[in-house]
């Protein structure tokens, strides 16, 4: 980004001839538009120009990377030989400077650095997003953790009290889990929490989620679903874990299977999430109490009544 046309002419010859894509602009607005589109690996940028100077295009970049993946490494020119000017230059965000008349080598030398640079911040980023997903993760199972449920049903219920949407919560526990446990050991038990977790998935639309809630319970989150519509999708859930066919005599249908109890958000409810999950809690309590291996809604009048 430079305003003097034969400067910015000149530097793109050196860039090209050094093996760089490159695109440019003739003053600061110009150059932060393209910024934002184009998302550089290096932004080489003028001190003075106009309607944008090079200090205020510094801070933009910076502040923009805040809340965007990558780094641009910033290069500021100048004819300017005040030490003043280019510490300013730093403090608003530059990562190195050149002198006009910017000499190719000296140019080849700062992109050599700012490779280095891009790449270390790229597999920072890289990390970073690893180390999160390891944080949201349920090492045994690969379904979400309760950090990832917390969050994610902080922005659900958030979403649905804005705009008027409903959504469900199914609570499901294995039938006697730990008499599997005891029974088989716990590297069986590990073998069938992942079995039950996978088929969960994958009975589920794209946009629900679901979760290990604890142990051998899992929660279902059904974005924009009423008691009855989850209801089907529940018993979709249950008849397919029954159907998987695991092993376990401690249960009369001699098979793994599940108790699922369902709360729902409707809009205009004045609950809190907490509440939502005690419901489906106490659902679920109702299903495992009528003999297990059944789906049961959380019934609010008689609840009430109760």
């Amino acid at each position: 980004m430079d305003d003097e046309p034969l400067a910015r002419l000149a530097l793109q010859a050196a860039v090209e001839r050094l093996g760089h894509e490159w695109t440019a602009a003739d003053d600061g607005e110009a150059g932060w538009r393209r910024f934002v589109e184009d998302e550089p690996d290096v932004l080489i940028t003028d001190l003075l120009m106009p309607r944008l100077d090079g200090l205020e295009l510094c801070r933009r970049v910076r502040t923009h990377a805040a809340t965007h993946q990558g780094y641009t490494y910033v290069i500021l020119t100048t004819v300017l030989g005040d030490r003043e000017d280019v510490a300013r230059g730093m403090e608003a965000g530059a990562d190195d400077y050149l002198v006009k008349p910017v000499e190719p080598f000296d140019l080849q030398m700062r992109l050599v650095a700012a490779r280095r640079v891009t790449d270390l911040h790229r597999e920072l980023a890289r990390f970073r997003t690893e180390l999160s997903t390891l944080a949201h993760t349920d090492p045994l199972t690969r379904l979400g953790n309760r950090l990832a449920l917390e969050e994610d049903l902080k922005a659900l219920d958030a979403r649905g009290r804005r705009y008027g949407r409903g959504y469900c919560l199914a609570m499901c526990d294995i039938d006697r889990f730990k008499a599997y446990n005891d029974s088989l050991g716990h590297h069986a038990g590990d073998e069938a929490l992942r079995a039950v977790a996978d088929n969960i998935k994958r009975e589920l639309r794209a946009g629900d989620g679901v979760y290990r809630y604890g142990g051998e319970e899992f929660l279902i989150v059904l974005p924009e679903q009423t008691l009855e519509t989850a209801r089907i999708a529940a018993e979709r859930v249950r008849s397919s874990v029954e159907r998987l066919g695991i092993p376990h005599a401690a249960v009369p249908e001699g098979v793994v299977t599940l108790s699922v109890g369902i709360s729902a958000y409707r809009p205009g409810d004045g609950g809190t999430i907490r509440e939502l999950l005690e419901q489906a809690d106490a659902a679920l309590y109702r299903a495992k109490a009528a003999g297990r291996n059944r789906v049961a809604l959380y019934d609010q009048a008689e609840a009430a009544a109760g």
